[in-house]
């Protein structure tokens, strides 16, 4: 747990605070017990009136002494759990913004969800325990231990015989607890995952007709978590009832044994009373403190969980001293470009890819499914880096480059369109944050989006829902595009981002693009030879090789691979046309 107090001991002054209310909350607890049985012995059993008014006016005293320390304990207490847990939580996310596709696909977006929120939890809640209890209760055993060998030390034993089975039942819980935790927290990320898949993909469930078979399943995981979320929580509800009983016997037991010493004048009822109260004390402290023992299992799970986040290495680093400027701008080179999936390298997906794109030029990529067109490009923003050869942006190789500056050059348009919460504006400017309406609406305009959020009620001041999902693809689609466009890219890469456009509105795009990119690179990765046939430079991939480049009429006569993509798409349109 030296990843939790890392964070704790951030903050020395509201440590100190609840450390001054523990002692407080000790002084006061053990110390009416000792006043009470001078009220008792002194004052009551000799009816003196101006003993007994003094010793109840320090015990007011004392009272409101507890009172504020209790105030204090609760205060510090809460704000440092709260904000050690908000800079473990801000920490995480710093750590998960720095991960790339290597790194996510390894612990996985649902795991991650999870340990943001319900593990930080877990942290939260043993941290604000241990700092309510796990301070005071150790003052408090050895402050009542102190108090009961200096009351009556003859006694002592029946306390010291009590500790045994008390932490005997301490230790199995605790070991038995471990196991249960971690298999309660794996299968809360397979009931995220779930649910994840679940919501996402619902229009696929009820086309199939398969809620039923998506619920068993979900039925079957929530069921086997609550199964073990049960078998936890009776495992700590027998702690309670055990403690209270061995308890019960200690202060029978005391009662019995204090018979001797009463009859022979060593011992007063004052202080037996103060020492059923001191031995109270420090038994309800190891009870408190089982607490502690009881979940630290469960957070010590999540603090590893947590942990593991926090120290995976990144696969792809900002480099410190990374190039932030250059004199040259849109200028994009492969240079014997060979890539594989980390853990997959005797299957490479691309192999010697070699190509250039000068400014104002545009290169297009087209070839059957899984022939490497995405891969291809998701490199030139390092999202992955690759495994032989080299990309070059402006002279500079992409991983010599300061991420940012690398990124900042860069408009990538992924091949499925993704929009946040928030308005419409919110969502064009998350490139550029000082962008105007003017500049939204040039971008707007040339994306053909211009029309579809005029007719909105706010106009850029829309708000869209999660994911846009208010929004039809073709919608979201071109947003993407106007987002691209109002960040200025010095280089524009469209991941097939025409695909959900129809023939008039992609022609249309493609043309105004034209206008405005100007001295850019564009880079397009598509499925339709109409989206590509005016670029400049096109490379026909398969099976991540190139097997063809050219301009349109050149590959008409020279790629059998795209004469046969030329006449499968040309009758397809053909066929749509008749139909039509």
């Amino acid at each position: 747990m030296l990843y939790v107090w890392s964070y704790v001991k951030r903050h020395k002054k509201l440590l100190s605070l609840n450390f001054f209310g523990a002692i407080c909350f000790v002084v006061v607890n053990l110390g009416l017990p000792t006043i009470l049985a001078q009220i008792i012995d002194d004052a009551l059993v000799n009816q003196d009136r101006n003993r007994l008014y003094f010793l109840i006016a320090i015990m007011v005293v004392v009272i409101i002494f507890g009172l504020l320390g209790n105030i204090v304990l609760t205060y510090a207490s809460s704000r440092l759990t709260n904000e050690a847990t908000k800079d473990i939580r801000n920490d995480l996310y710093d750590k998960i913004n720095e991960f790339s596709h290597e790194e996510y696909e390894t612990i996985g977006i649902p795991s991650l969800v999870t340990r943001i929120t319900n593990d930080a939890f877990v942290i939260l809640q043993f941290v604000e325990m241990v700092l309510r209890i796990g301070f005071n209760t150790p003052l408090m055993f050895v402050g009542s231990i102190f108090l009961i060998i200096t009351t009556s030390p003859s006694l002592s034993w029946i306390l010291v015989a009590a500790l045994p089975p008390i932490l005997f039942i301490i230790y199995i819980i605790a070991v038995k607890s471990g196991p249960l935790s971690n298999k309660m927290q794996t299968l809360l990320d397979k009931l995220n995952t779930y649910s994840r898949e679940n919501l996402t993909g619902l229009r696929v469930i009820r086309a199939f007709s398969r809620e039923k078979y998506q619920e068993e399943k979900f039925s079957e995981i929530n069921q086997e978590y609550a199964d073990t979320a049960s078998s936890l929580h009776k495992l700590m509800a027998t702690a309670m009832p055990l403690f209270f009983h061995i308890m019960a016997l200690v202060v029978i037991a005391i009662f019995v044994f204090s018979l001797g010493p009463i009859e022979a004048g060593q011992m007063q009822v004052g202080t037996l009373v103060a020492f059923v109260e001191y031995a109270f004390h420090a038994l309800f402290s190891v009870l408190m403190f089982s607490q502690i023992f009881m979940m630290y299992p469960r957070a010590s799970v999540s603090a590893k969980r947590l942990k593991e986040v926090q120290d995976m290495p990144i696969s792809i680093k900002s480099k410190a001293d990374g190039v932030t400027e250059t004199t040259t701008k849109g200028y994009l080179e492969f240079d014997q470009v060979s890539f594989a999936y980390p853990g997959e390298t005797e299957s490479p997906v691309l192999h010697d890819i070699s190509f250039k794109a000068n400014p104002g030029e545009t290169v297009a990529f087209i070839g059957s499914t899984g022939s490497g067109k995405s891969t291809l490009v998701q490199l030139i923003p390092r999202f992955f880096d690759v495994t032989f050869g080299s990309i070059i942006v402006d002279g500079v190789d992409v991983r010599d480059y300061n991420l940012d500056a690398l990124r900042s050059k860069i408009g990538f348009i992924p091949q499925r369109a993704l929009l946040f919460t928030g308005t419409v504006g919110d969502n064009l400017r998350f490139g550029k944050d000082d962008a105007t309406e003017l500049d939204l609406d040039t971008a707007s305009d040339v994306a053909q989006a211009r029309d579809f959020i005029e007719r909105m009620n706010k106009k850029y001041h829309s708000y869209l829902s999660e994911g846009g999902s208010n929004l039809s693809g073709g919608q979201k689609q071109r947003l993407s595009i106007a987002r691209a466009i109002v960040k200025e890219p010095a280089i524009y890469v469209f991941d097939d981002s025409f695909s959900a456009l129809d023939y008039k509105t992609d022609a249309e795009v493609r043309r105004r693009l034209k206008e405005i990119t100007g001295d850019a690179t564009v880079i397009i990765v598509a499925q339709r030879i109409s989206s590509i046939r005016n670029a400049d430079q096109i490379i026909v991939l398969e099976k991540g090789e190139i097997v063809g480049r050219g301009t349109h009429e050149e590959l008409l006569q020279s790629s059998e691979i795209y004469q046969a993509i030329a006449i499968s798409q040309l009758k397809e349109e053909q066929e749509g046309e008749v139909d039509a």
